[in-house]
């Protein structure tokens, strides 16, 4: 079923889309039960030699690495089993989805919005890149990105949390690109889709937030052809000494109020600030992503290093 969805998809990012020989984008995985169900024979009858993504080469990593297990993972400072932290993130989202872009820029004083046309720009993106934002939430990267590679290209927002992408899907600014963006809720720890499809592939503030950060940078790896670039955005810590008190005290007192006040949990935001201190330091993600295969690893710190930026190729 999820085949069939994301062959209307991708057959329509062909037509609109293709350059050159390129072959489509195809998808893997499990059926998602917010899919419309078609006829099993609709699937039969399709010319998989015209549409060789339905048969893409796939890759059972999710498997190997023992996706939502009971492995101990950080929750906060809390160890909790992978398919418990899975939970208790799509809870946290579903609480905070409809004041998600409000209590952003509060928190970061609207700086997040610089940073994440700061990370953008970085990828350089040409027209008719297919690229895909992995835990793409309200969409803030994917109309960036979908400005840089229009007419031609698309932009594949890819989440686990339906109310996080329907608060974007409704949201007044660049309603445009939002209508040219493609939607597909799914895990990013199982990314539906075949072997060196996207061009490009970026997630912003959400990778610390998945069960497994290795595994979901492994499937960002396998999606990404030859050359392609990933871009990473996500929080970190000061690296002046003074800076990082002050942000301490910031983010352990303020955030939390600020979050009963306008969101009305404080919970929700106490999670926040623990979860960038469990996050591996920029030196160690920078490892990580050299050992996973990426080459020409380079990072770049954003506000004394309260944001950095990774940059990688395939």
């Amino acid at each position: 079923m999820q085949r069939y969805f994301a062959y209307m998809l991708l057959n329509n990012l062909q037509k609109k889309g293709s350059r050159g020989n390129r072959s489509g984008i195809g998808a893997r995985g499990k059926p998602d039960n917010q899919t419309t169900k078609q006829p099993d024979n609709q699937i039969n009858q399709m010319n998989r030699t015209k549409y060789p993504w339905l048969n893409g080469p796939k890759k059972n990593i999710h498997d190997q690495a023992g996706t939502n297990s009971d492995r101990a993972v950080y929750f906060g400072f809390d160890r909790v089993s992978e398919k418990e932290k899975a939970r208790k993130v799509y809870q946290h989202f579903e609480t905070i989805a409809r004041q998600y872009d409000l209590m952003n820029t509060v928190l970061s004083f609207g700086i997040h919005h610089l940073w994440k046309r700061a990370a953008v720009d970085l990828m350089g993106l040409n027209p008719g890149d297919r690229v895909l934002d992995l835990c793409g939430g309200t969409g803030d990267l994917a109309v960036l990105a979908d400005r840089r590679v229009r007419p031609s290209g698309r932009v594949v927002l890819y989440d686990i949390n339906s109310a996080m992408i329907q608060a974007g899907k409704c949201k007044p600014s660049y309603r445009r690109a939002r209508k040219r963006v493609d939607y597909i809720r799914g895990d990013a720890l199982r990314i539906s889709f075949c072997d060196q499809t996207f061009d490009a592939a970026m997630v912003g503030f959400g990778i610390r937030n998945v069960p497994s950060i290795r595994q979901g940078f492994s499937e960002m790896y396998r999606i990404l052809r030859p050359g392609g670039k990933m871009m990473c955005l996500e929080f970190s810590r000061p690296t002046s000494a003074v800076f990082r008190w002050l942000y301490d005290v910031y983010s352990y007192y303020g955030m939390p109020f600020l979050g009963e006040v306008i969101v009305g949990s404080r919970k929700a935001y106490t999670h926040l600030p623990a979860s960038i201190r469990t996050f591996p330091l920029p030196h160690e993600l920078t490892a990580m992503l050299k050992n996973i295969g990426f080459s020409r690893v380079t990072q770049r710190n954003l506000t004394n290093g309260i944001a950095v930026i990774h940059l990688a190729e395939k």
